[in-house]
This record gives structure tokens, sequence and C-alpha cells, in this order.
């Protein structure tokens, strides 16, 4: 006996309501849309005004001074190899997601994790939210990107910040649950208060782990961006995107090279930072 089960309409409702959100909140999101791409014009115009040999020299400089010679010597070769193939622009303007990105996702993550290392009610809620957000592809944030903010750069900050946000949120959360409960019984006796604890015991202890979730959300700022030049997102994404059109694998592995190396140098440079030691 066959059983005609109705199938349930979740596309429609979904549609519906982002179709009510875009309608509902569209001067917001106008408003958001104008002072992102401001501040996306800002830090690239800026970027792009210092000379390239002098950017690659600052940069090798601080990689020096963070991570030691092998970063440096590393940072130089590569920022130089990509100025060579003709990627500087790309990468700037990759760079300049990717630091607006991960300054919205952290600014938005680090409450979140706070909240929920003291709330137990609250960590039972956002988890399954966060178990939800990183499971999803990362194509599909893509998607209600472009009926908020339309096509370009603003849609691919949105929904990179979405989708690299969970990390954040799971190691401040972390960090800060894992501080050794002699350490708050001691804060407690000497009669502190919660946020007392929290600016001068619990995050200053679980600062390594608040870089991991930080080294974690850069990783994956990058990653999103790149994808996200399929909704007309600038930069190295672009380039590979382009490539991948024309049927150029030689220009798209070029532009490929160059995320790997914006990848690595971002990662030893937070590895770095929150090692707190000087590497030769």
């Amino acid at each position: 006996m066959d059983f005609d089960i109705p199938r349930i309409p979740l596309g429609d409702w979904i549609e519906s309501g982002l179709d009510f959100l875009t309608t509902e909140f569209s001067g917001v999101t106008r408003a958001i849309s104008r002072g992102t791409q401001t501040g996306i014009n800002l830090l690239n115009d800026g970027l792009m005004w210092v000379p390239e040999w002098a950017l690659i020299a600052l940069v090798t400089l601080l990689c020096w001074r963070v991570g030691g010679r092998r970063l440096a010597i590393g940072a130089l070769l590569g920022l130089a190899l990509i100025w060579n193939l003709g990627l500087w622009n790309p990468m700037i303007q990759t760079l300049t997601l990717v630091v607006i990105a991960t300054l919205i996702a952290i600014v938005i993550a680090l409450p979140l994790g706070i909240l929920a290392a003291i709330s137990d009610r609250f960590y039972r809620v956002i988890m399954p939210i966060l178990d939800f957000m990183q499971t999803m592809p990362a194509f599909v944030y893509l998607i209600p990107a472009i009926p908020f903010f339309g096509i370009g750069s603003v849609s691919g900050i949105f929904a990179t910040v979405i989708f690299s946000m969970p990390p954040a949120i799971r190691f401040t959360t972390l960090g800060i649950r894992q501080v050794p409960k002699d350490l708050i019984e001691a804060a407690d006796a000497y009669g502190s208060t919660r946020s007392q604890k929290l600016i001068k015991v619990q995050l200053p202890l679980s600062l390594p782990t608040l870089m991991g979730g930080i080294n974690q959300t850069i990783m994956l700022a990058l990653s999103m961006v790149v994808i996200a030049a399929m909704i007309g997102a600038n930069g190295l994404g672009s380039e590979v995107w382009r490539a991948i059109q024309r049927l150029r694998p030689g220009e798209g592995f070029e532009a490929g090279i160059a995320v790997v190396i914006m990848a690595m140098l971002l990662d030893r440079l937070t590895q770095s930072l929150s090692g707190g030691k000087k590497k030769q």
C-alpha cells in the first residue's frame, strides 16, 4: 500500500522569508551596504597608495619582529613573487576583504563566545546553531547574500562573515571555560566582580585559545573570499574564476599560488602572535 506523503515546501518558506526580510529591511541593508563599501574603498585605496616595495618591506619587518628571520624571508620571497606575477592589486583587494570580514566576525563572535562561556543555557542554544553553520556547504552562504546586498564585494563580506564566525565563538567559549577553577575561586575570594574576573583573569589566561580561534577565522575568511568571486567579489578569487571561464589553467594556478602564499603568511603571523616567541 502506497502512502502519498505531501512534500514539505521548505524551499518556498525560505524564499518567502528572504523576500519578507529584503522588503521590510531594505533601508537597513542599503545603509549597511554603503557603510561596508566605504570601508572597503578606504582600506583598499590606502593599501594601494603605498608603493609595492614599501609594503613588502613593512610586512617583512613585521614578520621578522614577530616571527623571526625565517618568516621574514618567506614573506619577502612570497610577496615579491606575487608582485612579479602581476597579481599585486588582486592580492590587495583580497587582503582588504579578509581584514574587514575578519574584524566584523570577531566583533560579533567574541561577545557571543563570552556569553556562551558564562551561561549554560545560552551555550546549549548556540552550539547546535554553530554545528549547523559549520556543516552547511560554503556555496550556500552566497545565496542569501545576493538579495540582501546585490552583486559585489559587500555580498562577499556578508557570506564570509557568516561562514568564518563559528570557530571564533567556539574557541572563545572553550578558552574561558578551560580557565582553572582554583584561579576563579581565588578571584572570588578577593571579592572580584564578574566583569573583573572576566577582564583580569579569564580573558588573559584564555588568550592563546582566542588567538587560535582568530587564526581559524582568518583562514576560513580567506577561503570564502575566493569562493565569493562567483557573486562579484574582487580579488584573487576573481582571477581564478576568470581563468576557469577562459580555459587558462596557467593563470588560474598563478592566482592559486598567490592565495596559498597569503594563507601561509597570515597563518604564520597569527601563530607567532599567539605563541609570543620569535623563531629563527
